[in-house]
């Protein structure tokens, strides 16, 4: 796959923190899933840090569950810029969401992350390694893909298979594939020309990309975590204190 780097450094980017966090409960029926904490640090601030490091300036968050604590909480971070896009009238989902807030955006590629993974750098920072994948003329969307068998967190069959050359395939019925969606990706404005009304998912954007061959990957080399359910909770928080205590001199 021929890279072409982007004109500019990303500076913008949206972080999905309008999910109810259902899964979790009780803890998300007195806090946003968002504000769950991991390590002491709440999910959103691990995003929100990632972001910071690679150079993002500002981000917007769409709201929906609990959203005066969630305004409360970023209210204190200083950087990156945080701006709000509410739905607090309807959840829009992840395609609506992005959609809804595309004024607050701008119109050059930005990235997308899910407030409810953590992700560790591998070899380079994963951030970086996307914006440098990034290609404005091939792409509308460029998806990190993370290794079924050593994502922490995940419940499910897949999502997608891929070629030496980064060309990627949906899961068939019935099949397992090795890769799956790991919630961080670069998307361009244009990816929303003529997109549905209301809430969707962003998988059909994605599946339009893909028919049109303007859907990008790169697989993630670093550790990566879901924050779903009570017991993922607990191991991802087991796991990244280990991790920690791996690192720390003796």
């Amino acid at each position: 796959m021929s890279v072409v780097p982007s004109a500019a450094p990303l500076s913008r980017a949206m972080v999905l923190a309008a999910g109810l966090g259902s899964r979790l409960r009780p803890l998300t029926d007195s806090v946003p899933k968002p504000l769950v904490r991991v390590q002491g640090k709440p999910l959103i601030d691990w995003a929100l840090d990632r972001l910071h490091e690679a150079g993002v300036e500002d981000v917007v968050v769409n709201l929906h569950h609990l959203p005066d604590l969630l305004r409360c909480h970023l209210s204190r971070r200083q950087s990156p810029r945080i701006v709000f896009s509410d739905e607090t009238d309807q959840r829009l989902e992840t395609g609506g969401g992005v959609r809804r807030a595309l004024p607050l955006l701008g119109d050059q590629p930005f990235f997308v992350v899910n407030s409810d993974v953590i992700w560790l750098n591998g070899a380079q920072p994963t951030l970086r390694l996307l914006a440098e994948a990034w290609n404005p003329e091939t792409m509308d969307a460029l998806l990190l893909l993370h290794p079924q068998a050593s994502a922490h967190g995940y419940e499910g069959q897949g999502d997608f298979t891929m070629d030496p050359v980064g060309r990627l395939e949906r899961r068939q019925p019935g099949l397992l594939a090795p890769f799956i969606f790991a919630g961080v990706q670069i998307l361009h404005p244009r990816l929303f020309e003529n997109a549905p009304e209301g809430a969707f998912s962003l998988n059909v954007l994605y599946d339009r990309a893909l028919s049109e061959g303007r859907l990008g990957a790169i697989a993630h080399d670093g550790k990566w975590f879901h924050v779903g359910t009570p017991q993922a909770l607990k191991d991802t928080d087991q796991m990244l204190a280990a991790c920690a205590a791996a690192l720390t001199p003796h």
